[in-house]
């Protein structure tokens, strides 16, 4: 399905027009050039973003792109089938999500985030101008790679002291971050940051992690929840997050295949 948006990435200026093109010398030359310049006008709008609709790291990418207003097609994978294109766009990893643009493949989520941030530069910065808060952003949103996802994974696909040392582990970084937003309203400031878009898509995710470990990450860090209701008024985030329950049954299928249920 596509989503249709009235910015535009950042274009390249346009040539004076004493500066036109040399005329093909040739029937071969001359269809060459035309495939070629269609390929460039249909690329240089075109963005695709391969992913799911439940995945926290392909939420961080549709976030960015609505808050910069930005043309984009969402494509689902279908990850138990990987399609051809996913795995030509993605021959690492072979995962989501893939931002594809002007055909060039980018991977992993954080990076696609600073790609889109510096590439529809003229609307709702993402990372901070100054260098060291630039660099803080960076060093709080790789934490939340490693130290929410991870923990929030084992509530999940782990039982017994396993599942207690996730729950617990999770917690605690939650507490961290907790601390490092403070008083602001959101973790860059007064508006939608970096870490703010790392973070928020796992807020979907918070009802499974309850249920399946049996806690309350609002009990044990209300104004993190507060943050998390603040983020999900901005249009950008609730158009990109889905619905809890639809998470939910998500993982509770993947946990059937574990033998968990």
């Amino acid at each position: 399905m596509a989503t249709v948006f009235t910015a535009e990435p950042k274009a390249f200026p346009k040539q004076a027009a004493k500066e036109k093109s040399p005329a093909p010398t040739s029937i071969e030359e001359s269809l060459s050039f035309t495939l070629a310049e269609e390929l460039f006008v249909t690329s240089s709008v075109a963005v695709t973003l391969l992913d799911t609709t439940v995945s926290p790291f392909g939420m961080r990418v549709r976030i960015a792109l609505e808050q910069k207003g930005a043309k984009y097609e969402f494509s689902e994978q279908d990850l138990r089938n990987k399609g051809p294109m996913l795995l030509e766009m993605n021959p690492v990893y072979k995962k989501v999500p893939v931002l594809i643009h002007n055909g060039k493949p980018i991977c992993e989520s954080l990076i696609a985030v600073q790609y889109i941030d510096e590439v529809w530069n003229n609307k709702s910065p993402l990372l901070p101008s100054d260098p060291y808060q630039r660099a803080q952003s960076r060093f709080w949103a790789d934490f939340v790679d490693n130290k929410v996802y991870f923990p929030g994974r084992k509530t999940w696909t782990k039982k017994g002291q396993e599942l207690e040392a996730g729950k617990n582990g999770l917690i605690e970084s939650l507490k961290l971050l907790e601390g490092e937003l403070g008083d602001k309203p959101y973790f860059e400031g007064d508006k939608l940051g970096y870490v703010d878009v790392a973070l928020i898509p796992f807020y979907s995710w918070f009802h499974g992690y309850e249920t399946f470990g049996n806690f309350s990450i609002e009990a044990e860090c209300p104004k993190l929840i507060a943050w998390c209701k603040r983020c999900i008024q901005n249009e950008s985030v609730s158009k990109s997050l889905p619905d809890p329950q639809e998470v939910y049954v998500f993982l509770m299928e993947l946990r059937k295949k574990l033998g968990l249920e």
